[in-house]
């Protein structure tokens, strides 16, 4: 078969396939371009998740008619001043946007620019069908229906009209997020479900566009280093979701979804949360226009950078710095659920007689009981019966107490309180200055002795205990392999251990910290973790996830009675140990449950 040129509509038609994969595809092209147009204020509408109709009006600088002609050919553009590539300021600049939708969909494009006359262009999968005068104000409006309704091999693929909303939605969220001075609206089926005002600051544009308790939950960022600047809000650990969907990454003003800046967010919360839980994060990265490459990927959501160990060390230090300054800072607030669990029951008046079973003094006078008419002769057999179904004083219910050897701490002192007592001897209940906090102790006391052996690995040597009769373990050759390669570092931890054979390991010593525990299971799962984890770690982050095994091992465990002395220590180290708001997957290990709420509680307020 001979060679032969494409004619354009084919051409474009390939090019759509790479610029215009969904609706929100052609969304994110037809927002990008009003906002390089200098639009203060954009308004998209959509319909069926954009699968019929998309439209997306400005007020930006608008076109000529010869301009809106030239727009809608290949590779025409006004984003590229002259041949330098590298220096592109703007969203978009290949000029394949418009022709690639219009080859696809039915476009409809009107344009005015200031002091001119409206003019209107209709596109029907590739072919010019009207153009004409148009009435509208300063700026461009375009309107795109029926989308691969001529090529139903690509019409098939789309998703649910409720699911290409969805990413509808999600892209204009990160590109008015990326710019809090214009404003933006969109309506879906006549409805408006977005609409947030121009002028804002860059983080109260992220509050409004994500969950209004972010601002509470999270931590500022603002780092440099040389020409490369890095802001936004990163949340607390224990704020955090079930997908990665909520992390909104930019590069110079422009919504990137990349691999090597995911990684960096993931290596930043490594040990801090569970592997299926993901941070809330907007980070905004300024970098020099020479320093990233924007144009590796058709739809620029992927870029390249020229030093990317410098991005990536400069994003991980810095947020695990930001992590570490807010030390014990942990979801403050419990869940809404959990206060509407809280119920105020309607007490019925008991029976006289029943009612004395629960007399806290065996002879209460029957007057105080039943009134000032105590000297009829039914309020008297009332009385006797009193007397009668009394229980003796020791029957009562009565809380654990411990004798004081010191005076009890005031709880203002303490931002975590003062141990007041222990329910199902898993939780710690504490008295505040400002409320109630209830401590998870397992989960509090797994990150303390994760934060110990983290001390371990970078210098201070955790101590070890000493077994009576070295254990061995036994394991497949690989796994021995892997222990042995790692017996200096896991040293270092504590444990202490050798090859014995091929597929065996002797364990010499533990973590003192751990107490008594199984030396098999702990091997075991080392063993595991080190082959389980990413290959591209290297040994110390390895060992840094493995830490976090080992600390489950050797933390107190719910269902352990603790002493008050035992409890107050735990809250004292909780106080001056980081991250100890968020155990080692993530969840919480404290709540505080206001004044204002136990007020409310009870009807006091």
């Amino acid at each position: 078969m001979s060679i032969r040129r494409l004619p354009e509509t084919l051409v474009n038609r390939i090019a759509a396939g790479e610029v215009v994969e969904r609706p929100a595809a052609a969304l994110k092209e037809l927002v990008e371009n009003a906002i390089d147009a200098g639009a203060t204020r954009i308004s998209v509408r959509i319909a069926e998740g954009g699968i019929s109709r998309l439209e997306v009006e400005d007020d930006g600088c608008g076109m000529t008619p010869a301009d809106m002609a030239l727009a809608l050919e290949r590779h025409a553009t006004s984003k590229l001043p002259d041949d330098a590539i590298e220096d592109v300021t703007t969203l978009g600049f290949r000029g394949e946007a418009l022709p690639s939708i219009a080859s696809v969909a039915r476009l409809t494009l009107e344009s005015r620019v200031a002091g001119g006359d409206g003019w209107r262009r209709v596109v029907d999968n590739g072919v010019v069908v009207a153009e004409g005068p148009a009435a509208l104000a300063t700026g461009t409006r375009v309107v795109v229906e029926d989308l691969f309704a001529r090529v139903p091999a690509r019409r098939k693929f789309l998703r649910s009209a409720r699911s290409e909303y969805a990413a509808c939605l999600d892209v204009v969220k990160r590109l008015s997020m990326a710019r809090p001075d214009i404003g933006f609206i969109v309506e879906h089926d006549g409805r408006r479900v977005l609409d947030v005002q121009g002028g804002q600051d860059q983080l109260s544009r992220v509050a409004a566009l994500t969950q209004r308790d972010l601002a509470a939950n999270s931590i500022g960022i603002d780092l440099d280093r040389g020409d490369v600047h890095i802001g936004g809000v990163i949340s607390l650990p224990t704020y955090n979701r079930g997908v990665a969907d909520h992390q909104y990454l930019f590069v110079n003003g422009r919504p990137v979804k990349d691999r090597l800046l995911v990684g960096a967010l993931r290596g930043a919360y490594a040990d801090l949360l569970a592997r299926d839980r993901h941070p809330v994060v907007a980070l905004f990265l300024d970098v020099p226009g020479g320093e990233v490459d924007v144009n590796v990927h058709p739809a620029k959501t992927e870029v390249r950078f020229r030093d990317p160990q410098l991005i990536r060390g400069m994003i991980v230090g810095g947020l695990r710095r930001a992590l570490d300054e807010h030390g014990f800072r942990s979801v403050q607030r419990p869940a809404e659920a959990a206060l509407a669990a809280w119920q105020q029951e309607p007490v019925a008046p008991p029976a006289p007689t029943l009612f004395a079973a629960h007399l806290p003094y065996p002879h209460a006078p029957a007057t105080h009981l039943f009134g000032a008419d105590g000297d009829s002769a039914t309020h008297a057999l009332l009385r006797d019966r009193v007397v009668d179904f009394a229980p003796p004083r020791d029957a009562l219910p009565m809380g654990r107490a411990e004798a004081a050897t010191a005076p009890v701490p005031q709880g203002d002192a303490h931002p975590l309180g003062i141990a007041r007592g222990q329910i199902a001897r898993t939780y710690i209940v504490a008295e505040a200055e400002d409320g109630l906090v209830i401590v998870d102790q397992h989960a509090a006391h797994e990150r303390l002795v994760l934060e110990q052996l983290r001390r371990g690995m970078s210098g201070q040597a955790v101590p070890s205990q000493g077994l009576l009769l070295p254990e061995v373990v036994e394991l497949d050759e690989p796994a021995c392999d892997r222990l042995e390669a790692a017996a200096a570092q896991l040293a270092a931890l504590g444990v202490e251990l050798e090859r014995f054979g091929p597929a065996a390991v002797m364990v010499r010593a533990t973590p003192a910290m751990l107490g008594a525990i199984d030396c098999r299971k702990l091997v075991t799962d080392i063993a595991d973790d080190l082959a389980g984890y990413d290959a591209a770690l290297g040994l110390n982050e390895k060992l840094e996830l493995v830490a976090a095994t080992m600390a489950c091992h050797g933390s107190v465990r719910a269902g352990r009675t603790l002493s008050v002395a035992e409890m107050n220590a735990l809250l004292r180290t909780m106080e001056v140990t980081p991250h100890s708001g968020q155990c080692n997957h993530g969840r919480p290990t404290w709540v505080k449950l206001a004044m204002d709420d136990v007020e409310k509680l009870f009807g006091r307020k």
